[in-house]
């Protein structure tokens, strides 16, 4: 679908799929080194006005390819999409979002290129929330990492104004978010944490930015496992002391704060409600989530 002479991609036709909020709003200095690398004819495809779906498939081309322009959310939204179809087009990324935490999973954080994530789309984990159903490539979010996209989203909608997670984490955890009791079941074996700030179950091993809850996670596995994170903390300054710990993954030291599960089917009860994001995208007022790892031997999809 695609070859490469003196650094520049040749296609047919690179229909590049974008999301005008990714990045905030830095897609569209984006948009234009995609354009000077894609050698070819662009059709741009606004993914917040126009649907991925057949309107998309029923216009591709053998030889045509997609160019995914955004971040983690913009993955997210594409994957969620095609849902279980396996796609024939050659799929690419180009990271220009805000965390990019699956292109760092990746060792591709600050690619120049755009590089191939077909393997990585088909056969994802899903988690189950207040009724619906989502796929997701990095993580699930429970507690106070979901009221940081909690407020993330209130402040991106003031003209303006930047948005500084960890400054959101950190007034947090000292004011405004207040901890769990949460019960942990996993693959059928419950256990109860009191004082919980954080309960991520993870397929990839960041989220948040750069955060790396569950060190020993990886997606390449391929082993039909998941892990989930436990931190919990009685103390407000222990836990803000901890926390940054969690983006080098040496919160794992902290043994009395921190547990890490493994398993298939993973369910995660607060008792109360609380904000949790799926690869960055938010839901409000959720008292429970259950995640499922993708089957170690899936089948096979249908082809568009």
């Amino acid at each position: 679908a695609y070859g490469q002479k003196e650094g520049v991609f040749k296609m047919a036709t690179a229909y590049v799929l974008y999301n005008p909020l990714a990045g905030s709003g830095r897609y569209t200095s984006a948009v234009e080194r995609l354009k000077a690398k894609l050698n070819e004819q662009i059709v741009l495809w606004n993914v917040t006005q126009q649907p991925v779906d057949e309107r998309l498939f029923s216009r591709l081309k053998p030889e045509d390819t997609i160019v995914l322009c955004g971040g983690d959310g913009t993955l997210n939204c594409f994957a969620n999409s095609v849902q279980d179809l396996c796609i024939s087009h050659e799929i690419l990324y180009y990271p220009c979002g805000s965390g990019n935490d699956f292109a760092r999973d990746l060792g591709k954080e600050n690619s120049e290129e755009p590089f191939s994530v077909k393997q990585w789309i088909c056969d994802l984990p899903k988690v189950k929330v207040n009724g619906n159903t989502y796929r997701f490539l990095n993580g699930v979010g429970y507690g106070i990492d979901g009221y940081c996209c909690q407020m993330g989203d209130v402040l991106r909608a003031i003209p303006g104004k930047k948005v500084n997670y960890t400054g959101i984490a950190i007034k947090g955890l000292l004011f405004h978010y207040k901890p769990t009791t949460a019960k942990v079941t996993v693959d059928g074996v419950t256990t109860t944490h009191d004082h919980v700030w954080l309960a991520p179950t993870m397929h990839g091993r960041f989220y948040g930015g750069g955060m790396y809850p569950t060190p020993g996670q990886e997606r390449s596995k391929g082993d039909g496992k998941l892990s989930v994170m436990v931190y919990r903390s009685r103390s407000k300054l222990v836990a803000l002391i901890v926390f940054p710990s969690l983006f080098k993954g040496e919160h794992v030291k902290h043994k009395k704060q921190v547990k890490i599960y493994s398993g298939s089917e993973i369910t995660v009860e607060f008792d109360r409600p609380a904000p949790l994001q799926v690869d960055g995208e938010t839901i409000l007022n959720v008292t429970s989530y259950t995640a499922y790892a993708a089957p170690v031997k899936a089948e096979q999809p249908a082809t568009v």
